[in-house]
């Protein structure tokens, strides 16, 4: 972890969030029930470039007008995942924000008995 460690401390502290790393992307993933809500992309020399994250695609087009730091996803789904660039100007709070939505939105993809074996349904 480097100068974003609290970008890896707070994807880490989402109930039931696994991190990995996919060695052919060179891309830190968090997953919940196995299916991908955030990665920090590294580039070839292990510097971080890019944190993906999943939106609904008129928030994550709202947000790329809004901040130049913000593109339609690196590798991924051009409308429903967005890169925020790490070394750019995104407000914490904002990357927060995705951070949470994207989690939201992954979990809510889960089946009903996944999210109740997982912990993150009553």
């Amino acid at each position: 972890m480097t100068a974003n460690t609290w970008i890896y401390e707070a994807l880490s502290a989402f109930p039931a969030s696994v991190k990995d790393f996919k060695l052919e992307w060179n891309w830190h993933r968090w997953l919940i029930g196995g299916k991908m809500f955030a990665a920090i992309c590294l580039s070839d020399s292990g510097e971080e470039i890019y944190l993906t994250l999943k939106l609904e695609p008129l928030e994550g087009d709202l947000l790329r007008q809004q901040y130049a730091d913000i593109i339609p996803g690196y590798y991924m789904n051009k409308v429903h995942w967005n890169s925020v660039k790490l070394d750019g100007d995104v407000p914490a709070d904002v990357i927060r924000h995705m951070m949470e939505e994207s989690y939201r939105l992954v979990a809510k993809s889960l089946t009903k008995k996944a999210r109740i074996e997982l912990g993150i349904e009553g």
